[in-house]
């Protein structure tokens, strides 16, 4: 929340969004004013009041202003750390240098499948903090061992960097399955924004490994670098991630912009997806990535790949964040949840069968 991350102490902007936001639902649409209706689409009204709180949008600075804002952010929208889950902090050994890494378990149970997670944040912020309580509550909701991947980001390290490190990452997780008390068989892959992006990489260029992911959970994913989509023009101004961002972040990333074809940057252009893991695929309504995703989701039910794709129609870019404040991004992302529980043990089953 922009204006309130410049000048209020962080302990100060949880409270008063704790407070705005607990608000009945009329209360807010009287200090948001008139509802927002584009494309048939009515915005939430606590989304509304989140976007108003924030300004808006989220302006392009330094990058180590960029990353530093995220993580207050995403700390006071996401609230405190989600019990009870044991989290604990490894490294992955990769021949580019150890990958940093942390695992999560849901306290209590002995879980036996995994979801490999890469954060989003434009594959230039996010990090293992900014997104340490979604994986809290995948693990603890999913009832999932959980390992969130520090993949190495641009512009210090653009494409293909990130997809390296990320396929690292699932196969480590893949070797070390049994000592981790998993099933090598049982390991999704998936991941936010630019984490989606690389969960589907992993998935095209992990699908003839012997243990390929088991399924693949997407939450409004980049998919495709090479076009604008309607979705671009109709949300790309006023719902938190901006056209101007989409751009900048893509000019960090792939500096090369003959690597915007490559599959692995668009995974949209494989010639086969054939081979994926059964999906699932969350975009929100108000997001300028909304087309990009969901017309990757067709093209893989296209492909005979197993897939179910959710539109939150009322909500924008950012929603599994927020977790500790009102209502509607928690609800979505509990049937995200569900969907990947279900996705595991439909997949466990017919390995038995």
């Amino acid at each position: 929340m922009q204006w309130l991350v410049d000048r209020v102490p962080l302990s100060v902007q949880s409270v008063l969004a704790r407070v705005l936001l607990g608000l009945p639902e009329r209360a807010q649409r009287m200090l948001v004013g008139d509802p927002v209706r584009i494309d048939g689409q009515l915005l939430s009204t606590e989304t509304q009041l989140m976007l108003k709180l924030s300004g808006r949008r989220l302006e392009r600075g330094s990058i180590a202003r960029g990353r530093n804002q995220l993580r207050r952010v995403t700390s006071m929208v996401g609230g405190p750390p989600i019990q009870p889950v044991e989290a604990r902090d490894l490294s992955v050994p990769s021949p580019a240098g150890p990958i940093g890494a942390r695992l999560y378990r849901p306290g209590g149970t002995e879980p036996t499948s995994m979801l490999v997670f890469f954060h989003g944040g434009g594959w230039v912020e996010g990090d293992l903090d900014s997104h340490d309580n979604v994986c809290r509550f995948l693990a603890l909701n999913a009832g999932v061992v959980v390992l969130s991947v520090d993949y190495r980001r641009a512009p210090e390290h653009p494409f293909p960097a990130a997809v390296n490190d990320s396929l690292v990452a699932y196969r480590y997780a893949v070797a070390q399955a049994r000592s981790l008390g998993v099933d090598p068989g049982a390991i999704a892959v998936g991941g936010d924004s630019a984490g989606g992006n690389l969960a589907a990489v992993v998935s095209l260029l992990a699908a003839a490994d012997e243990n390929p992911p088991a399924f693949l959970l997407m939450i409004y994913p980049a998919t495709d670098m090479t076009r604008r989509r309607p979705s671009r023009d109709l949300f790309g101004d006023g719902f938190l991630l901006t056209d101007p961002r989409i751009n900048w972040f893509r000019e960090q990333y792939l500096p090369d912009h003959a690597d915007r074809t490559d599959p692995r940057a668009s995974p949209l252009l494989a010639s086969d997806l054939s081979k994926m893991p059964p999906s699932y695929l969350a975009t929100a309504g108000f997001d300028p990535l909304r087309d990009d995703g969901e017309e990757f989701a067709r093209r893989l039910a296209e492909a005979g790949v197993p897939v179910t794709l959710r539109r939150f129609t009322g909500l924008c870019h950012g929603f599994a964040n927020v977790l500790a404040f009102g209502r509607s991004g928690r609800e979505a992302m509990h049937e995200v949840a569900s969907a990947l529980r279900i996705g595991l043990n439909l997949t466990a089953r017919s390995r038995v069968d």
